[in-house]
């Protein structure tokens, strides 16, 4: 019996991912932003063809079983790395990226499993003259790019998908073999990026970065984001510090939270429920339960956190939210 399995990664440029000097371009329309990859991948030639990723990195695999034994196993896929679109007034410029060969390593094979590897990523085509934080301190090519994953099949047909490694920049969305959204890389980090990320500093020099990923939020959370960052007036954002925390169970409050990058623990009287990441709609109980907090909300990571009011989303829409929200309640069950 032949079991199959994948991962895919997709790695994209959200708004508000840049920082510094280096965002001027986006500003003014000479780079891009992407557009929020798909829930479900449909076609992952397409997105590469439409501009909607700068990189994506799938493996398969499938190992043999016969009698409760793994006979036989073998991974494929690869990268897939998009070109650089420019835009200098009328005209566009096409720039064309740089794949790196997938890194391999030979897959670990048990009685009952085998676990698999694969790199893969690449450079932007696109010139990135900067000083950086190593030798030779000076760099002209873009930085490189790149996820590190890990599918580990069973005997029994189970699965385990893992992100062993990624740049700390750009956004990483992982899907499971039915090209599904599971998981997020929990922070992105330009300035380790743009200074670090070239040479002996990445996976093909011996190097990885860790990578931290958390659960996708719901569906409606995606809804709302979107609605927060990009419907009317620009929101506030506001920044938190890694163990300092943006809302204090029981205190009162009348803002609710989309959580741009970072990591936020959720704690009710003491205790850790759960961690959310990027994309996570919050504090909107305290809206609906007399206005005050039902939970605290823990930086785990540095965190950035647009601010919305109860104005900005319809009664019906919060109620719906907070009903997914009870953690405390979900904790027992």
């Amino acid at each position: 019996m032949r079991i199959e399995s994948s991962v895919t990664s997709l790695s994209w440029i959200p708004s508000e991912a840049i920082k510094g000097m280096t965002k001027v371009p986006f500003e003014v329309g000479v780079a891009h932003y992407d557009q929020t990859p798909p829930d479900v991948i449909e076609d992952l030639a397409a997105l590469r063809d439409a501009d909607r990723f700068r990189f994506a990195n799938r493996l398969e695999a499938w190992i043999e079983v016969d009698d409760g034994r793994i006979t036989g196993y073998e991974q494929g896929g690869g990268g897939m790395i998009g070109a650089t679109h420019m835009h200098l007034g009328p005209k566009g410029v096409v720039f064309a990226a740089t794949p790196f060969p997938d890194i391999r390593p030979e897959p670990e094979a048990t009685g009952s499993s085998v676990r698999f590897v694969q790199t893969g990523g690449g450079r932007a085509g696109m010139p990135a003259p900067r000083r950086v934080s190593k030798p030779p301190f000076v760099q002209v090519e873009a930085p490189v790019a790149w996820t590190t994953l890990a599918l580990t099949i069973h005997a029994d047909g189970s699965t385990e998908r893992e992100v062993v490694g990624a740049s700390p920049f750009p956004r990483h969305w992982i899907y499971d073999n039915d090209l599904n959204l599971v998981q997020k890389s929990g922070t992105i980090d330009f300035d380790a990026w743009y200074r670090g990320a070239f040479g002996k500093y990445t996976p093909w020099g011996d190097q990885d970065s860790p990578a931290l990923v958390t659960a996708v939020e719901t569906a409606l959370e995606r809804e709302l984001s979107t609605h927060i960052m990009r419907a009317g007036k620009k929101p506030k954002i506001v920044k938190v510090a890694a163990g300092k925390t943006l809302t204090e169970q029981g205190q009162a409050g009348n803002e609710m939270f989309m959580l741009v990058d970072g990591v936020l623990s959720v704690e009710v009287d003491g205790q850790a429920l759960g961690d959310l990441g990027p994309g996570a709609v919050l504090g909107e109980r305290a809206l609906l339960e007399g206005g005050k907090r039902t939970s605290t909300l823990r930086a785990v990571t540095p965190c950035k956190v647009a601010v919305a009011t109860a104005d900005d989303i319809q009664p019906s829409v919060l109620a719906e939210l907070s009903e997914g929200h009870r953690r405390e309640e979900q904790q027992g069950q």
